[in-house]
Parts: C-alpha cells; sequence; structure tokens
C-alpha cells in the first residue's frame, strides 16, 4: 500500500483465518461526512469458522516465544503506520472525530503494542515462582514446583465506538491478548468498519511477515445479536473483552456466566467519574478548577468512558462562582459531532432523563438536532442525588451535574453512596489533606484510579495505570484493560511439579 497516498477504497468482507470472506446480506456505513460503503453482514457461522481457525492457531501460536511475539506486536505496528494516512481518512470519514485526535490515537495504539512488545520480552508478566525442592524435609520431603502463566486460548473482542483505533480492531485487549499468547477474534464495531477493515489489513500483513498461524486473528463485521451471542457462547473461546454500554455489557456477560463452562467477562460498562472539590482548593482557585472541568467535560464531545460527569462541590459563595466559571466554559463550546446517530439520540435521551425533575436546576440547556451535541450542566443537592438513583447513570456526552453539599460530612456520605466508578478525583491544596485523608479510604473502595489535582479524560498506557473499577464501572474489579498488567487477564498460573527442566515452558 502506497503510505503517501490517502486513498483506501473498503472492500467490505470479513476476515476469517487469513481469508477475505464476503457474505449475502450487507450493510451501509453511516459515516459523519464523505462516502458511505457497503459490508458483509456478521453470522453465527462465520465465528464458528473464526473460533475453529483460533483453536488451531493456539497449538502453536500458544506455544511461541515471547521474543516471536515481541516481534510479532512490533510488526503489526510498523503496519498501522505504514497505513497513516488511510486510516486518517476513513476514520474521520466515518467518525467525525478531527485528524489530529485520529493520528494521536493512532499513536497510543502503536504506541501500547510496542510497549506490550517490550514489556513480554522481559518476562516479568510472567510471574514465575519456583520452591525447590527438599528431599530431606521431615516428616515429609518437598517436591520440586515452578510456577509460571500461561495463556488461556482464544479470546474474543468487541469493538468501542468511542475509539476506533485504541480500543478496538488492533486496541488494547487485542494486544494484550495478542501479547499473552492467546489469538483473537474481533466483532468490529459498526460505527467504523472501514478503520476496522484497514487495521485487519495491517494484522494481516504482520502475520504474513512474521510467519504466524492465519487463525491467530480473525475479523467479523457487522451482524446482529447473535453474532455477538454466538460469539461469547463459543466453546473455544475462553475470555472476552468488551468496552461499551452497561446494558449491552451485562447481557454478554450474563451469557458469559450461562455457558456449560463460564468464561471471564472482562467489560468496561459504565462511569461517571466524580471530582470532589476540597474547601481551600475551592477558596483559592475555584473558577480555575471549573473551567478546567468544563473542558474536560467537552473533550471529544464528552464520548469518553473517563468523562468527568458529576462534580461534588461545597454550597456557598466560593461554590457558585466554581459553577459559573463552568457554566461561562461551557457556554462558549459549540455543537460537536457524535460518533454515530444513535450516540446522538441516546445523549439527548439521557439529558430528558434530568428534564423535568423537581430536585434538578438546569444551569445550562442546549437542544441540538442530528449528529451533534452541545453542553449541558444541571445542579443539585446531596439529598436529592442519594434518593434519585437516575441521576447517577452515565449520559455519553458533554452533561455534566454538580452536586452541592454542605460540609465535609456530606461529601464523605455522597461518596459512600456512588456505585463503582473508573475514576474519582480529589481538588485540593495542602490545607485540604485532612479532608483528603478522610475521603481517600472510600474513594480507593469505588474506583480503579484515583486523581489529586487533575482531570480524568487522559489515561495513560503504563505499567502503573489501572482502566477498571468495581461494578459498574467493570465486570472484574481486578483487573485493567489499560496498561501492562491487562495481559494478565488472558493468562492462568499453573504449577509444575516435579517437571524436568527440558519440558517445562521456555
Amino acid at each position: 500500500m502506497d503510505s503517501t497516498s490517502a486513498d483506501f477504497t473498503p472492500h467490505g468482507k470479513h476476515l476469517i483465518a487469513g481469508e477475505w470472506v464476503a457474505g449475502d446480506a450487507t450493510f451501509a456505513s453511516e459515516p459523519a461526512h464523505g462516502k458511505a460503503f457497503d459490508y458483509a453482514v456478521g453470522t453465527p457461522a462465520l465465528v464458528n469458522s473464526a473460533c475453529v481457525a483460533a483453536e488451531d492457531a493456539f497449538w502453536s501460536y500458544g506455544y511461541t516465544t515471547a521474543a516471536a511475539r515481541a516481534d510479532f506486536l512490533d510488526t503489526i505496528a510498523d503496519e498501522i503506520e505504514a497505513r497513516g494516512p488511510q486510516i486518517t481518512a476513513i476514520g474521520t470519514s466515518e467518525s467525525g472525530l478531527p485528524a489530529a485526535r485520529l493520528e494521536g490515537e493512532r499513536g497510543r495504539t502503536t504506541g501500547q503494542l510496542r510497549l506490550f512488545a517490550s514489556h513480554i520480552r522481559k518476562g516479568d508478566y510472567l510471574d514465575r515462582r519456583h520452591d525447590a525442592a527438599l528431599p530431606d524435609r521431615q516428616p515429609l520431603p518437598r517436591p520440586d514446583m515452578v510456577m509460571i502463566q500461561r495463556p488461556i486460548g482464544p479470546v474474543a473482542v468487541f469493538g468501542a465506538s468511542n475509539f476506533p483505533l485504541a480500543f478496538s480492531t488492533a486496541g488494547g485487549d487485542t494486544a494484550a491478548a495478542l501479547a499473552a499468547g492467546c489469538p483473537v477474534v474481533v466483532k468490529g464495531h459498526s460505527a467504523h468498519p472501514g478503520t476496522g477493515e484497514i487495521i485487519a489489513e495491517a494484522i494481516h500483513a504482520a502475520i504474513e511477515k512474521c510467519g504466524m498461524h492465519p487463525g491467530v486473528f480473525s475479523l467479523i463485521q457487522g451482524g446482529k445479536r447473535d453474532v455477538g451471542q454466538a460469539l461469547v457462547q463459543h466453546p473455544l473461546i475462553k475470555a472476552v473483552g468488551f468496552t461499551g454500554s452497561l446494558a449491552g455489557g451485562r447481557a454478554l456477560f450474563d451469557l458469559c456466566a450461562q455457558r456449560p463452562e463460564p468464561i471471564p467477562f472482562f467489560g468496561e460498562l459504565g462511569s461517571v467519574n466524580p471530582m470532589f472539590v476540597l474547601p481551600a482548593a475551592l477558596a483559592a482557585r475555584g473558577a480555575a478548577i471549573g473551567k478546567g472541568w468544563a473542558g474536560s467535560l467537552t473533550m471529544g464531545a464528552g464520548q469518553f468512558c473517563t468523562n468527568p460527569g458529576i462534580a461534588v462541590v461545597p454550597k456557598g459563595a466560593e461554590g457558585d462562582a466554581f459553577v459559573a466559571a463552568a457554566i461561562e466554559a461551557l457556554s462558549k463550546v459549540g455543537p460537536q459531532v457524535m460518533l454515530t446517530d444513535g450516540i446522538a439520540t441516546a445523549y439527548k435521551d439521557g439529558k430528558a432523563r434530568f428534564d423535568g425533575r423537581n430536585a434538578v436546576k438546569s444551569l445550562l440547556c442546549n437542544d441540538d438536532e442530528g449528529r451533534h451535541a452541545s453542553p449541558n450542566l444541571f445542579e443539585t443537592d446531596a439529598d436529592s442525588y442519594l434518593q434519585d438513583h437516575g441521576l447517577g447513570e452515565e449520559v455519553f456526552g458533554p452533561l455534566g451535574l454538580v452536586v452541592r453539599v454542605a460540609d465535609a460530612d456530606e461529601m464523605e456520605t455522597l461518596a459512600k453512596g456512588f456505585e463503582g466508578q473508573l475514576t474519582a478525583t480529589i481538588h485540593m491544596d495542602d490545607s485540604d489533606t485532612d479532608a483528603a485523608r478522610r475521603l481517600l479510604p472510600i474513594l480507593e473502595r469505588k474506583a480503579g484510579r484515583v486523581l489529586v489535582n487533575g482531570f480524568p479524560t487522559g489515561v495513560e498506557v503504563a505499567g502503573a495505570m489501572v482502566h477498571g473499577g468495581p461494578y459498574p464501572a467493570s465486570t472484574n474489579f481486578g483487573a485493567t484493560s489499560v496498561g501492562t498488567l491487562s495481559i494478565r487477564r488472558f493468562l492462568r498460573p499453573v504449577c509444575y511439579q516435579n517437571v524436568p527442566a527440558a519440558l517445562l515452558p521456555a
């Protein structure tokens, strides 16, 4: 492919074990701008073909060296970068995201592939442990025992709507599974099928260059619920990675649990990411925090899973100044294109949940047509929030809720009332330390990542990152979908007792 050209015409086929496969039924993409294309519709039969090929691939790929898999990940990154202009062109057309955002996301995608490659080369991810034999121990000798993490088998990955690259075809779940030694079957998201196709081409090229089994990766486009159901319930699939809605994720999670052989479902589902503004910080820089919150709330039209949808702010004049600054900043943000028509409709429906509630005050109201969304801001008090579960449900888009509290005790009570979150943020100054110390034990039980004096919409791909949290933020509170620890989701420990060294995994 000519890397200097941005021309890319999708062929609209699935990639099943190295073969591009068409289908009888097709669906048309719904781009934000530009030309629509037709894509083959996925079927349970294609799911079966992909899963059988993935299981066949596992017998070789699951036993490759870490160095070989690392080279494979690096080659995928190279192939994605070689298609950079084409990826940006089709990605911006389908999603409506600006070119700079897609280029940054492409860098994040290739960066995490290379980070995982470097990480597995070191071998620490295997958590190897050795208890040497004690043949003379009384009253019984101890055998020689070696423990090592081993790949679990084929993994299903569902592409995400809001990250066409970093959380989709070759995104974090796929990269982590491949790093662990697990073949992957991806169900592409219908919001960006062309982007999925060109990334699949890059992976396919890397498979051929590295001499991997073609079943190590398959992409199934489109399809109705029966395709997703067939994928998570296929007996050869051993784990599922998912980023999406609470309703959709919970349905798939239940299907995984109901299988004859239940499997882990690593779902990132929903989060409002509360932000707590403590008194001294509010007095010193409340307006600046309010302005910064508005920027984080509307970044990417609010279509981030870490979007800080709720600000907990003390009552009084200083809290009023925070709110005024947020309103002023939000008022300057015009309509933004959302990822799909369906997401735009869901945003409007979410806003409607707040309209007309007696205990909720509208601070900024905007109504948009079509696929656009403008900021909306509401306010309530702690008692009303705790009594109305609907106020804590995620609205995917640039909608914010300010919850006013009377004092530190009410702030703590409110914090205890939150459900599980991906993130929780504290804004504080030095004189807020005692209040923050009381709040922190609550927040670390509620969230996978706790921030101080920042905004959660930036998620670093690093060894210490945790992108997960108690339900409903995710379905497995002990896992992360971002960072090197995410590889561990697709491994399981095996103890080898008195096994000769020549037989142990490399």
